[in-house]
């Protein structure tokens, strides 16, 4: 099974994307990590990546689609996987279902998680990630013990750059304009909506729902 989890920056793909790959015993893959991986790294990739995102800017497609084929003919994707922040733009679909096709997989089921712009302005501002290990924060929902520091090893909590409020918006514009249409390109036999406005257990309730009518479908 294949599932693409969608929803606009801060909406909670990356957690329920997550339980979604521990629930079915499939990878999880995310465009975000891979991007900040590719940064962190220095890559020719990298840069082109890192340049886009401090600027609120979308990566391109083609080098977002030689990041995920990538990931995706690697052994651990046979079975499937779960897909959060890919495709974001009708040609990242189209190429998505050639090398879904090629690669002889099945076909996708997109659970779209539904958040209001203020409120994901809101969430972004106040997300904090560790320096060390990674482990992200929110000051309002899930503040870690000691301000300012990671609850896991003590690192120093940080403002991505990409977390800033002009560069949210920026992120947010961009997505209606360029995300927005995947939706309608998939159609509603397989766009499934979810409330994101809920908190994460009741948006797990809905979307262990939406998961499992996919996989009967």
């Amino acid at each position: 099974m294949i599932y693409l989890v969608f929803g606009p920056p801060g909406c909670g793909k990356g957690t329920q994307a997550a339980h979604l790959a521990e629930r079915f015993h499939i990878p999880a893959i995310s465009t975000g990590e891979m991007f900040r991986a590719e940064c962190k790294a220095g890559t020719d990739l990298g840069k082109i990546v890192c340049a886009a995102l401090t600027k609120g800017e979308l990566v391109s497609d083609e080098v977002t689609n030689q990041i995920v084929a990538r990931r995706l003919t690697q052994p651990d994707c046979r079975q499937g996987f779960v897909l959060d922040g890919y495709p974001r733009t009708v040609p990242q679909a189209r190429q998505l279902e050639s090398l879904l096709r090629r690669e002889g997989l099945m076909d996708p089921r997109v659970i779209y998680l539904d958040v209001p712009d203020e409120a994901l302005v809101q969430r972004l501002t106040s997300r904090r990630q560790c320096s060390e290990c990674g482990h992200i924060y929110n000051l309002h929902f899930q503040p870690p013990v000691r301000p300012g520091i990671c609850d896991v090893d003590g690192g120093t909590l940080m403002v991505r750059a990409d977390d800033q409020e002009s560069v949210i918006r920026q992120r947010l514009r961009s997505y209606h304009e360029l995300t927005g249409p995947v939706l309608n390109w998939y159609g509603p036999g397989v766009v499934h909506r979810v409330d994101g406005t809920r908190s994460v257990h009741d948006v797990t309730d809905a979307v262990d729902v939406e998961a499992m009518d996919c996989s009967t479908a």
